[in-house]
């Protein structure tokens, strides 16, 4: 998932600190609250990001992937460039693990179920993405029900992007008839309104260590 901004967008970061969930000398994963930038974005405004505050305490931190704006959870940082080649790498090859939570409106038909839908820019109303069988490139979500509130009609998902498009997960959701709450890029009004901030979040992510070869596994609670 990349960050992705109007050039003459404003986005005011979060005053809320990221956390160090692991560190060694040649990576760091790191959990990124909601409403940062990943890396700096076009506007000067733009210019508080993840990636600016980790390089104020490690300057050779890098940028290997990215979460949106709107979205927390984890993310792998390199110190090295051979580990950021290595984990580019793990990546390409979809050998890296992460799934994400997220709270979404209504009920799921199903409890589990793959969502495989082409996405491309939607030209017209740009920065958002849309499903489009013409120009749309291929990507695949797999998702889970966890628990369901009737009082509420919300349900808590579980999702695993196995392609990693722009807004992937946000999009196949409502193309799926569930938009997520406090999303206000693609929910209803209604439904934005329910909550402060985007209810996604990067649980989980797992992946070979460059160096040593053990397989290194992280979980963050949503923080909702």
């Amino acid at each position: 998932m990349s960050d992705t901004i109007t050039e003459l967008a404003i986005l005011p970061a979060t005053n809320a600190p990221y956390q160090l969930v692991y560190q060694d000398d040649v990576l760091l994963v790191v959990n990124k609250p909601a409403q940062l930038l990943t890396v700096p974005g076009r506007h000067p405004q733009n210019q508080d990001c993840l990636i600016r505050r980790v390089q104020r305490e490690f300057p050779f931190a890098e940028v290997v992937h990215r979460l949106d704006y709107d979205t927390s959870g984890l993310l792998i940082v390199p110190l090295t460039k051979r580990v950021l080649s290595d984990i580019s790498k793990q990546f390409q090859a979809r050998t890296i693990h992460k799934h994400y939570v997220a709270v979404v409106a209504g009920k799921l038909a199903k409890t589990r179920g793959d969502i495989e839908l082409p996405l491309a820019a939607d030209t017209e109303r740009r920065p958002l993405y849309k499903v489009c069988q013409q120009t749309g490139k291929p990507s695949l979500t797999r998702y889970q029900l966890l628990s369901y509130d009737s009082e509420t009609d919300q349900s808590r998902v579980k999702l695993e992007p196995v392609t990693g498009r722009s807004h992937q997960l946000r999009v196949h959701m409502l193309a799926l008839g569930h938009a997520m709450l406090g999303d206000s890029l693609y929910a209803p009004a209604d439904i934005a309104a329910k909550s402060r901030r985007l209810l996604l979040h990067a649980e989980h992510i797992s992946f070979v260590h460059p160096l040593s070869g053990d397989v290194m596994s992280f979980n963050a609670p949503a923080p909702f």
